[in-house]
């Protein structure tokens, strides 16, 4: 995909580490300008110092994606720095209980406490509406742009101590269907990445730890967990032209495991 997003500018949100920093380093390699977002500010420049020393253009900005003056700040930062936005990856999010993307704690649907469910549900969620909220502006008056939003294989299925967090990525599903209808015509798409278990800090203690991450590449087909540049590449094309005439779909990078 080289040179695919030359002139091109992205914005992509939980880029400190994980899928978020593989897609940040994919798209700058490919000719994008990123900004950077998150609210780790340490992972946040490492992000952009790994960017620029491999001859990319990056800028970070500070966001908490449940605040929506920080969010409108976001993309007026991208817009004032770069001049446009063509690109956005909506990505910030967390984990909790005991689902595809996360291996800790194991709480029942009723010991959830609401700070905790409200939590997930703000940031995974409300931060994703968010971010589309000031995003899908920008692209209108430009005539054009692409958004891809992360949800999970647990915003297709069910699983069991992970309430809220199969909720919020439900939901993150949903969301994007309904906004891929409403810019349909207005040269806005949307579309979703549904990964399934990734290599990134989020798994990180099941993966060290040899019976759950033996339970974990059991479940998937391949054998193995994906990698945060597999979902990166994934998350490039559906933003790209190549994937021109597509939008309102749920892509699941998932190494077979919805497919059983």
């Amino acid at each position: 995909m080289a040179g695919t997003f030359d002139n091109q500018v992205t914005l992509i949100t939980g880029a400190s580490s994980g899928i978020g920093r593989a897609t940040a380093l994919h798209f700058a390699a490919n000719g994008a300008k990123v900004m950077v977002a998150d609210s780790n500010v340490e992972g946040g420049e490492e992000t952009v110092t790994a960017i620029k020393e491999a001859g990319g253009e990056a800028s970070f900005v500070h966001v908490d994606v449940t605040q929506e003056s920080e969010v409108e700040a976001m993309v007026a930062r991208t817009v004032e720095t770069y001049g446009r936005l063509d690109c956005a990856f909506n990505n910030a999010g967390i984990a909790s209980g005991r689902g595809a993307a996360s291996t800790s704690g194991r709480r029942l649907t009723h010991e959830f406490s609401e700070e905790d469910f409200d939590r997930i549900i703000n940031v995974n969620l409300k931060g994703v509406w968010l971010s589309m909220k000031h995003e899908i502006p920008q692209m209108l008056e430009q005539g054009k742009g692409a958004i891809v939003n992360t949800a999970s294989v647990a915003g297709l299925i069910g699983l069991v101590n992970a309430s809220s967090y199969v909720a919020s990525k439900h939901g993150v599903v949903g969301l994007t269907k309904t906004a891929a209808l409403e810019y349909a015509q207005q040269g806005i798409r949307v579309n979703c990445v549904c990964p399934g278990y990734i290599e990134t800090p989020m798994t990180a203690a099941g993966l060290a730890d040899p019976v759950r991450s033996a339970s974990m590449i059991s479940r998937e087909p391949m054998g193995r967990v994906g990698t945060p540049q597999e979902v990166a590449e994934t998350v490039a094309w559906l933003s790209s032209d190549a994937a021109s005439f597509v939008t309102g779909h749920t892509m699941v990078v998932d190494g077979g495991y919805l497919a059983q």
